[in-house]
């Protein structure tokens, strides 16, 4: 079998405690893209002791989709193992992870950067060795974030009035990562930079 076009990474935590946390929004993102082709994650293989795997087919290819069985601190590691077995270059390895620097609905697409604090895409730069993959950043930042730690906001689900922008954000974060798979970064960006799944939403500037 031909090494696939690209790698999707939704970062999250593995268990039922955390399914439904504001930090597991890359896996559901990941999901979802795996949902709506039918395709079902497994626990494969060598790859399968750091993550669960699904594969779907998009215009250029093959695509992996990925799940880390580590925890977020340690999203790396899976990291790594799928790279062992799925080789892609860094331009083709897709970061989708929760941002609470984003207003909560914000999607923001970039080609590389920093790890702006969030553990998994810290864990991710210090293994891979630099910062030049392509990211989704899906923003969680409602009103109780200045309330609360960032570790315990994070972990903790939506409110029931944040669900119904929590869902449309995650259809929105696929269509944005359909789009960097089918188009390129730039042109992901172009089309998703300042939407927002929340209701009246004004756009926002590129400098978030």
């Amino acid at each position: 079998m031909t090494d696939p076009v690209a790698v999707v990474l939704g970062l999250g935590n593995p268990g039922e405690r955390y399914a439904a946390t504001r930090h597991n929004l890359g896996f559901l993102v990941v999901d979802r893209l795996a949902r709506e082709v039918g395709a079902e994650f497994h626990a494969a293989g060598e790859v399968g002791r750091r993550a669960w795997t699904a594969e779907i087919r998009r215009p250029a290819g093959r695509v992996v989709l990925a799940k880390p069985r580590t925890y977020m601190n340690r999203a790396g590691r899976a990291a790594v193992a799928l790279l062992a077995v799925h080789p892609v270059p860094p331009s083709r390895l897709v970061v989708v992870y929760d941002d609470a620097d984003l207003e909560l609905g914000r999607v923001r697409v970039r080609g590389e950067g920093g790890s702006g604090g969030h553990n998994g895409m810290r864990s991710l730069i210090a293994v891979l060795g630099g910062e030049g993959f392509p990211r989704v950043r899906l923003g969680v930042r409602g009103a109780g974030r200045d309330e609360r730690e960032l570790e315990q906001y994070v972990l903790e689900p939506f409110e029931a009035d944040e669900r119904p922008v929590a869902e449309g954000l995650v259809a929105l974060g696929a269509e944005a990562v359909a789009a960097i798979l089918d188009e390129g970064v730039q042109a992901a960006m172009n089309r998703f930079n300042g939407r927002s799944a929340a209701p009246g939403a004004a756009a926002a500037g590129e400098d978030a």
